[in-house]
């Protein structure tokens, strides 16, 4: 059984009048179009590495099969907002898994989207470690609950935004957790 041991983040636009062209614009932006994508689950290994996204992409081979957690938004609606993000939360033990979450949504900022994201990976870690949290309470509340509860070191995220063509042609965005 195959297990990561690193992982980067990427993200990238495209614009195009054919929607997968767009998207292949887009994942040429994130430097990943050479690589046979295959989309997992929301798991971050224990004991992986985080790398910077030039790091990561010199490892990457044409054709070679690469493991990813995308969030992928396209619109071909001029001027709508579209947003893709990735979040992650980090357990405070690197033996220990956290996770990862894919967002994606119509007319919210990137600022918006991306901490929905990073909410939505430390929920589901919370849940995971029995850390007590009232989920009505906004998102910077419970950060410092499950920051203050020493059992979550990190979370962050990564988000990609754009305003769809004004000339109606698709424009995607996305946001990749790579695997290595």
């Amino acid at each position: 059984m195959y297990v990561p041991t690193g992982i980067f983040f990427t993200k990238g636009v495209g614009v195009h009048k054919d929607r997968l062209a767009s998207y292949e614009l887009a994942l040429r932006r994130a430097g990943i179009e050479k690589c046979n994508l295959v989309y997992v689950s929301s798991i971050f290994p224990p004991n992986c590495k985080q790398i910077c996204k030039s790091d990561g992409l010199d490892q990457l081979l044409p054709g070679g099969i690469t493991y990813c957690v995308m969030a992928r938004n396209d619109t071909n609606e001029p001027n709508r907002l579209v947003s893709a993000a990735i979040g992650l939360a980090l357990p405070k033990e690197a033996e220990e898994y956290g996770y990862l979450s894919e967002h994606h949504a119509y007319g919210e900022t990137q600022e918006k989207t991306g901490e929905y994201a990073e909410d939505l990976a430390a929920t589901m870690l919370a849940t995971t470690l029995g850390i007590k949290f009232d989920a009505d309470l906004a998102w910077q509340e419970r950060e410092q609950i499950y920051k203050a509860s020493g059992k979550i070191i990190k979370t962050k995220h990564t988000c990609q935004s754009a305003e769809g063509n004004k000339n109606g042609l698709w424009t995607t965005t996305i946001a990749v957790a790579v695997f290595l």
